[in-house]
């Protein structure tokens, strides 16, 4: 059985963290993974249903919650559907997938709580399975590619992986941010238009 202590940790990464401890078994095994609340022990057991693996959970104590999953032989594992059964490797691109982030907050209300979101956002993207084909930033958005951007170094890992991250030179240069851009290459509206039209799929967070 692997352990994986994910209390005090986030969305996604107690997720992220037990799907890569999954990951290390190579074969049928258990992960036992540790979290401080139960929006965590949800999300850990609906991750394990959709990968068809055994789960069960427990409160320990207040505040400390145990979610075990086991893992079977690949072929009995896997009960995605069957569009879903093909061949699909890590950080691969099916489609033309883009994603647009207009601001540095995801959501309204909070901007505290907004920034912590968008940060988690650009956390998970970089973790999929399928990545998306284009980033593109602007407006607010912009400031996420430059200097100081808690998301940088996930967004250095989109570009790593093939992902085309495209900032707004017009947003950057309002903001004052032309010589701060860290991550990608300076874009322009006529560019972000067609992408945007070309795409087949668009992800506003």
């Amino acid at each position: 059985m692997i352990h994986v202590n994910a209390m005090g940790d986030a969305c996604p990464i107690p997720v992220v963290k037990t799907k890569n401890a999954i990951a290390q078994l190579g074969g049928p095994g258990s992960v036992e993974t540790l979290v401080d609340n139960e929006i965590a022990v949800q999300n850990l057991t609906k991750m394990a249903n959709q990968k068809g693996y055994a789960v069960r959970s427990e409160k320990l104590e207040p505040g400390k919650f145990r979610v075990v999953m086991t893992v079977g032989e690949p072929a009995e594992a896997e009960t995605v559907a069957e569009e879903e059964a093909c061949l699909v490797v890590p950080g691969s691109k099916q489609k033309n997938t883009v994603v647009v982030l207009s601001a540095s907050t995801m959501g309204t209300g909070s901007d505290e709580l907004g920034t912590a979101l968008m940060k988690g956002f650009v956390y998970a993207l970089c973790q999929q399975d399928t990545l998306p084909s284009t980033v593109l930033l602007y407006n607010g958005g912009a400031a996420l590619s430059c200097e100081g951007s808690a998301s940088l170094e996930d967004l250095k890992s989109l570009e790593a992986q093939g992902v085309e991250i495209l900032t707004c030179g017009t947003c950057l240069n309002y903001y004052g941010l032309t010589e701060k851009l860290r991550v990608g290459q300076v874009t322009n509206m006529y560019a972000i238009a067609e992408k945007m039209m070309l795409a087949d799929c668009i992800v506003r967070p």
